[in-house]
């Protein structure tokens, strides 16, 4: 007797449609972000020819602003903008802060130029997918893919400053890059690409979001960035779940990586290894968490950091300096 359940169930069978392979879920995440944050990647010229050259930007607003490294600016006050659907324009440099690399800008843009939106860099793990987006070498809009390697690595910007909460990615980047945004699989930019090892393989780093976004409301608040400095190289690194509960902390901290020669924390019961939980008893959840934190307001104030030292919980004073632009 024929068996019209079976039938049916063949029938279903033939016309459901295939598992997507990984890779092909893969390629579509990669070129799904690459057509909508491509639009809002820029071409960067600097007038300075002696000390800029071609880098990359992204626009982060449709009132025309422009995020960029400080390197690629090169201390101008203008820069000439291209943008991927063709057309150019004339921007004007709003702040430049070499400590941390990062440059705003602002152009009139042409109609229907999309912005890319600024994404929370917390929210990404060892091991996310990460997309850079530049203008390598004059080839523009060139995509390249990658992961997470690192978080919370301190990076020496070329002001001789370190920059702290930078993130490790082995999307390939080369010269030209700079500037240009690192996006998130959810097509937000988590970064902002700023350097590449020379001689090593899947050494790129990128200014983390979050710390972007401080330096955006300094500059439109201020016209630049003052803040306050310990003189340590600052690394957020994990909390195991026990040792957060017992401190009452959060999932992540700050460990003094390095500490500069005569300022504030050598001159302080401050330790290389040290681990920072909290700024006058609000919790440092990473190393942008401690940017935030030292803002102008705690210049030449008296602070006081929860460390661990030596494997205790202690209390340790110190007062913030503010931190100099370096001459140039």
């Amino acid at each position: 007797m024929y068996d019209t359940d079976s039938a049916n169930l063949e029938a279903e069978n033939d016309t459901a449609p295939a598992a997507e392979h990984p890779l092909d879920a893969y390629s579509r995440t990669v070129a799904g972000v690459a057509e909508r944050i491509g639009p809002a990647v820029v071409r960067v010229d600097s007038r300075d020819k002696r000390r800029g050259g071609v880098g990359s930007g992204v626009v982060i607003a449709d009132d025309g602003l422009v995020l960029t490294n400080s390197h690629v600016v090169a201390a101008t006050k203008r820069v000439r903008l291209a943008f991927a659907e063709g057309g150019d324009t004339e921007a004007l440099v709003l702040g430049d802060d070499p400590d941390t690399d990062l440059a705003l800008l602002r152009a009139e843009l042409p109609r229907g130029v999309a912005a890319a939106p600024l994404g929370d860099s917390k929210q990404i793990r060892r091991g996310h997918l990460v997309i850079a987006i530049g203008n390598p070498l004059g080839f523009e809009s060139t995509v390249t893919a990658g992961v997470v390697s690192a978080l919370g690595r301190s990076l020496r910007s070329q002001s001789g400053r370190l920059i702290d909460d930078v993130i490790q990615t082995d999307a390939a980047l080369n010269p030209g890059n700079s500037g240009g945004p690192l996006v998130s699989g959810a097509g937000e930019v988590v970064g902002i690409n700023t350097a590449m090892i020379g001689g090593a393989q899947g050494l790129c780093f990128a200014v983390s979001s979050n710390t972007a976004m401080f330096v955006i409301g300094e500059f439109i608040a201020y016209g630049r960035v003052r803040r306050a400095q310990l003189g340590i190289a600052a690394q957020t690194i994990p909390l195991p779940r026990r040792l957060a509960n017992v401190t009452n902390s959060g999932p992540r901290a700050v460990r003094i990586g390095e500490i500069e020669p005569d300022s504030p924390a050598a001159h302080s019961d401050l330790r290389v290894g040290d681990i920072i939980l909290s700024v006058d008893g609000v919790t440092v959840n990473g190393a942008d968490d401690l940017i935030r934190l030292l803002a102008a307001d705690r210049i030449g104030r008296p602070t006081t950091l929860s460390v661990i030292q030596n494997g205790r919980v202690t209390a340790i004073d110190i007062i913030p300096v503010e931190r100099r632009p370096v001459a140039g």
